[in-house]
C-alpha cells in the first residue's frame, strides 16, 4: 500500500488532454509534488507536451509511441507502487541513433525525460515525478556480439538480465552479476545503479566488469566507449561517469561486459546460526577454507524466514534458529569443491558456529534453497506498507541497526527485519507497517542515515538514491564532492532534462552535515 502522500503527486494531471507547448497548465498540472516536507518539489519550467511532439516521434519511431492513458499508467508507476508520475507518453526506441534523435529533439524543445529500464528499482529513480518523457529500453533487447575465447559480451541496453544469463549459460558463461529483479531488470539499468547483487563477492562490483559504454547525452551526441578490450589506459574512464548517475548524465544504450566462464561445479549451503556474532565467525573461518571457490554469503535473520514461509508458502529445511547464512561455492572439480566444504562445515559445527544445516548439490534444490533469500522481497510486499533501507556498513556493525531501530520504533512498527549480503557488507533493512504513517516515517528517517553516517557506512549500497534519497546525500558525502557531481551534471546536462528530479539535491540543499 502507498503512502498517501506519494500517490498524491500530481493527482491532478491523470489523463490530462495533450495541449499545444506554451498554453496555460490548468487545474490539472499540480506544481508541487509532494504535501510532505521531505519530497516536497516543484516542477522545473520545462516544455510541455504537445501534439506536434508527438507527431515528430511517431515519425522518427512509427508504431512504437505510447500514449494511451491504461497503456501509460504502468510505466507512470514503481515496482513498490510508492511512487507515481503523469507522463502522457512512453517511446520505445530500436536503435541508438533513435535514441539520438529523441534526445536530440527534447534537448532542442527543452522537454524533460525519464529513461527507465525494468523499472524494479526502488528509491523511485526509473519513473516520472511529473509529466516527463520516458524512454523505455524495453525494444533495444538484442546480443550484438559475444567472444568465446575472452568472454566478453556486447549487447544493447534493454536486454533482460536472465534472458542474458540463459544465452550465456549456453555459451559455457554466466553473467558476473545476479539479482532477485533478474527476470525483469535491464543490463542498462543495472549499469546505471551500479547494481550489487548476489554475486559480487566473488566477481566484484559492475565497475571492474564493465569493459565499455554506449551512451547518448542530453543534447542527442552519442559517445561510442564500447570498449572490448581488458586494458585501455587511454585518458579518462568516462565509462565511470555514467556507471551509478541513474541517467541523469547520459542514456546508455549498449555495454560491453568482461563474463566468466560458468562454473562446473555449484554447491549450497542452508545454515542456522544462534546468533549475529555467530554469523560474523562463521564468515571468517568460511573465507579462511573455502578461498577461491567461495561465490556468496548471504544472510537473513528468523523473521524473515517466518515471512518468506507464511506468505509465500515455501519450507525451510533448517528450522529454529535465529539466524540463517546461505554459502555458495562456484569451481571447477566437484570433488575438490565438495571435500573444502565438507571439511568448512565440520569445522563450524564441531566449535558451534552452526547449529543446523543442509548442503544441495543439483539445480533443483540449489533453486530452492536460493528462493528462500531471493524472495524476501515478494513476502515483505504482502505485509503491508514496506519502508526499505539499502545500507553499507562495516560487517561487524551490519546487523547492529536493526536492533536499534526495532528498540526505536517498538510497537509502532509491524516488523523490523534484516537480511543482505555479509560478505560485501550489504544490509537490506525492511520496516513494515499495516498502511503508511507519516510518524513513523519521522521515527526512521533521518535516524536511520544518521547512524549508517557514524558509522562510516553509505546510505545506499546499491540501489542508488533516485527521488527518494537525493536530499540525503550529505549523510555519505561531504559538500565539495556533491558540488562536483553537480558541476559533471550540468556540463553534460546544461538544460536539465535527463532524469530530473533526481540523485542529486538541488544547490542550495547541499550543505556539509
Amino acid at each position: 500500500m502507498a503512502s498517501p502522500a506519494l500517490w498524491a503527486l500530481l493527482r491532478g494531471c491523470r489523463g490530462r488532454v495533450l495541449r499545444p507547448r506554451g498554453d496555460p497548465p490548468g487545474r490539472g498540472s499540480a506544481e508541487v509534488v509532494a504535501t510532505s516536507e521531505r519530497y516536497a518539489v516543484r516542477r522545473l519550467p520545462f516544455a510541455r507536451l504537445g501534439d506536434s511532439d508527438v507527431a515528430f516521434f511517431e515519425r522518427v519511431m512509427p508504431g512504437r509511441v505510447v500514449t494511451g492513458e491504461e497503456e501509460v499508467k504502468p510505466f507512470n508507476v514503481d515496482w513498490l507502487k510508492s511512487v507515481r508520475g503523469c507522463s502522457q507518453l512512453v517511446l520505445k526506441p530500436q536503435t541508438t541513433a533513435e535514441v539520438s534523435q529523441v534526445l536530440r529533439y527534447c534537448y532542442e524543445k527543452n522537454l524533460a525525460v525519464t529513461p527507465q529500464g525494468g523499472n524494479t528499482g526502488l528509491v523511485g529513480g526509473s519513473v516520472p515525478v511529473f509529466d516527463e518523457i520516458i524512454l523505455s529500453t524495453a525494444l533495444m533487447n538484442r546480443v550484438i556480439s559475444f567472444d568465446k575465447v575472452s568472454g566478453i559480451l556486447v549487447c544493447q541496453a534493454g536486454c533482460v538480465l536472465e534472458r542474458l544469463s540463459e544465452y550465456l549459460e549456453e555459451q559455457g558463461f554466466i553473467m558476473p552479476l545476479d539479482l532477485g529483479a533478474k527476470g525483469s531488470c535491464h543490463i542498462g539499468g543495472n549499469m546505471a545503479t551500479n547494481a550489487g547483487g548476489l554475486r559480487l563477492l566473488r566477481y566484484g562490483s559492475l565497475r571492474g566488469t564493465v569493459l565499455g559504454l554506449e551512451v547518448v547525452l542530453a543534447d542527442g551526441s552519442a559517445v561510442d566507449c564500447l570498449a572490448s578490450l581488458r586494458k585501455d589506459n587511454t585518458g579518462y574512464d568516462l565509462k565511470q561517469l555514467f556507471i551509478g548517475s541513474e541517467g541523469t548524465l547520459g542514456v546508455i544504450t549498449a555495454v560491453s561486459i568482461l563474463c566468466p566462464q560458468k562454473p562446473k561445479a555449484v554447491n549450497v549451503a542452508f545454515l542456522g546460526c544462534q546468533s549475529f556474532a555467530k554469523v560474523l565467525e562463521t564468515f571468517t573461518t568460511c573465507r579462511a577454507m573455502l578461498g577461491e571457490i567461495l561465490s556468496a554469503y548471504e544472510f537473513m535473520d528468523e523473521k524473515c524466514m517466518e515471512l518468506v514461509e507464511r506468505h509465500l508458502k515455501l519450507s525451510s529445511p533448517v528450522a529454529g534458529s535465529p539466524f540463517y547464512v546461505l554459502i555458495e561455492t562456484s569451481g571447477s572439480n566437484s570433488a575438490h569443491d565438495e571435500e573444502k566444504l565438507n571439511n568448512f562445515l565440520e569445522q563450524a559445527t564441531a566449535s558451534g558456529l552452526v547449529t543446523d544445516g543442509t548442503v544441495a548439490t543439483d539445480d533443483k534444490k540449489i533453486k530452492a534453497l536460493w528462493s528462500l533469500r531471493e524472495r524476501i522481497t515478494e513476502a515483505l510486499t504482502h505485509e503491508g506498507y514496506v519502508y526499505k533501507y539499502d545500507i553499507s556498513l562495516p560487517v561487524g556493525r551490519l546487523y547492529d541497526l536493526v536492533t536499534d531501530m526495532r528498540a526505536r520504533l517498538g510497537q509502532s512498527a509491524k516488523r523490523v527485519v534484516g537480511y543482505g549480503h555479509l560478505g560485501d557488507g550489504n544490509l537490506h533493512l525492511n520496516i513494515t507497517a499495516e498502511s503508511y504513517s507519516h510518524s513513523l516515517l519521522d521515527a526512521i528517517e533521518p535516524f536511520v542515515y544518521e547512524w549508517t553516517a557514524r558509522c562510516s557506512g553509505s546510505i545506499s549500497a546499491e540501489h542508488g538514491l533516485g527521488f527518494k534519497k537525493k536530499q540525503f546525500i550529505q549523510y555519505s558525502k561531504p559538500s565539495e564532492a556533491v558540488a562536483l557531481m553537480q558541476r559533471f551534471k550540468a556540463m553534460l546536462d546544461p538544460k536539465g532534462i535527463l532524469n530530473p528530479y533526481k540523485t542529486l539535491p538541488s544547490a542550495p540543499e547541499s550543505s556539509t552535515r
